[in-house]
Formats: structure tokens, C-alpha cells, sequence
């Protein structure tokens, strides 16, 4: 949930400001696109590891995501500096170890009946059409409306990293969360993370200039990682691949 940090502090920087980046998400949007498909690329890895050598996946799970969680932090703070050259590797890199870490549940997605492939592509196609609409919204909030909107997600933000962290230690320990429990949890993250995602056009141009585009791809690029996480969560729970 490295989307929360982001995000709390992009909110914290566009208070008050006025547009600083009018094609910052414009600019950022190639890089979006090319970093979802190293995610695709990293979870198609990810999936052969766990069908070749099962055994050596978690081990190489674990050591990726650790490098993913130090890489957000290091790309982040290199990409607001306006250094894209060398953040672009680094986003790239982020990118394939993300979609390494997603792999797992991916997998079990495909596993699913009622799930499998058409799931996976539903999910995606959830995202895009989130895009289309936070884009319409978005763009045209008041100021007013802006702040509202980036506080109120910005406070259940915060609940819900923490239950997602809670959710996370309890399986850790074997207890895994009970299939209405999963579903709730599942809609409420798509919620949020549509509601992050209209925000992000409004914050993202007063938070950024044109040069910082990186930075707003690193934003996006989160926000719709993580919707679709939590669509895929929920097809799987309803489905009934979620343990009771």
C-alpha cells in the first residue's frame, strides 16, 4: 500500500495551490501505459515461476517485494527532484518487481471458477473505464469540491491501511479473513480507489509541473494497480476462492 503515503502527502502539497502542471498528466500518461505492461511482463514471470518451481517462488516473492517497497521510496524521491533519466529505470524496474508480487494472486485467479481469464480481463477493463470517468470528473471539480473530496478520501485512506495491514498479519498467523468479511473489504477498496482516482486530476496538476511526470505516472500508476488488485479480490471472494 505504498499508495497511501503517496497519496497523503500529494494532498498535503496541493492545498492551496494553483495549477503548476496544466500537461503533467498528459505527459505522465505514456509512461502509465508502458509501466502497466511490465507489470503484465512481471506477472507472467511470476506465474511460471509458481508452475516450475513452486518451492522457490515464495523465497524470491518475499526478496521482491522488499526491493519493491525500497525502489517506490528511492524512484519517488529521484522523480520529484525532475531527474527522469534516472528515474525511468527505476519506475521500469518497480514496475516488472510489481507485477511479480501480483503474480500470486493472479494465479489464484485464474484458478477460480468463474474467474479465470475473462476475470482478470473484467478487471482490467473496470480500470479503464474508471479512467474514463474519474478523467470527466476530475478535471472539473472547484476548488472547493477538490479539497473536500482529497480529505475525505485521504482520513479513510488511513482506516483502511490499517485493516489491509491487520488483514495481512492475521494470514500471516493462518487466520484468513471469512468470506463476507473479504467481499466488504474488496468493495470498499474499489470504492476508494475510484475515488482516488478522480482525485488524482485534481491534485496531480497542482501538485506537479509539466516536468514532474514521472512522479504523476509513480501516482497513477498506483492508483489503478491497486483498483485492480481489490476488483480481482472481490470476483475471487465472490467466487468463492476466498478461504472461510
Amino acid at each position: 500500500m505504498s499508495n497511501s503515503s503517496n497519496f497523503r502527502q500529494a494532498i498535503s502539497e496541493a492545498q492551496g495551490q494553483a495549477i503548476i502542471g496544466p500537461n503533467v498528466i498528459p505527459n505522465a500518461l505514456p509512461y502509465v501505459g508502458g509501466g502497466l505492461l511490465l507489470t503484465a511482463v512481471g506477472s507472467y514471470g511470476g506465474i511460471g515461476m509458481i508452475k516450475s518451481n513452486p518451492g522457490l517462488f515464495m523465497p524470491t516473492f518475499i526478496v521482491a517485494m522488499i526491493a519493491e517497497l525500497a525502489l517506490f521510496f528511492i524512484a519517488r524521491g529521484v522523480a520529484q527532484k525532475g531527474n527522469n533519466s534516472t528515474a525511468l529505470p527505476l519506475l521500469a524496474l518497480y514496475s516488472l518487481l510489481s507485477g511479480y508480487t501480483l503474480s500470486g494472486l493472479i494465479y489464484v485467479a485464474l484458478g477460480t471458477q468463474g474467474v479465470g481469464p475473462e476475470g482478470i480481463a473484467m478487471a482490467a477493463a473496470g480500470c479503464g473505464i474508471t479512467f474514463v470517468v474519474a478523467r470527466q470528473i476530475g478535471s472539473n471539480l472547484s476548488d472547493t469540491d477538490g479539497l473536500a473530496w482529497t480529505q475525505a478520501i485521504s482520513m479513510a485512506m488511513i482506516g483502511f491501511f490499517i485493516v489491509i495491514v491487520g488483514q495481512f498479519l492475521f494470514a500471516i498467523f493462518g487466520v484468513y479473513t471469512p468470506t463476507w468479511l473479504e467481499i466488504a473489504i474488496s468493495g470498499f477498496g474499489i470504492f476508494l480507489f475510484a475515488g482516488v482516482a478522480v482525485v488524482d486530476f485534481y491534485i496531480l496538476p497542482r501538485t506537479y509541473n509539466d516536468d514532474q511526470y514521472l512522479s504523476a505516472a509513480l501516482s497513477m500508476y498506483l492508483t489503478y494497480i491497486n483498483l485492480f488488485i481489490f476488483i480481482l479480490r472481490l470476483l475471487i471472494a465472490i467466487s468463492g476462492g476466498s478461504r472461510d
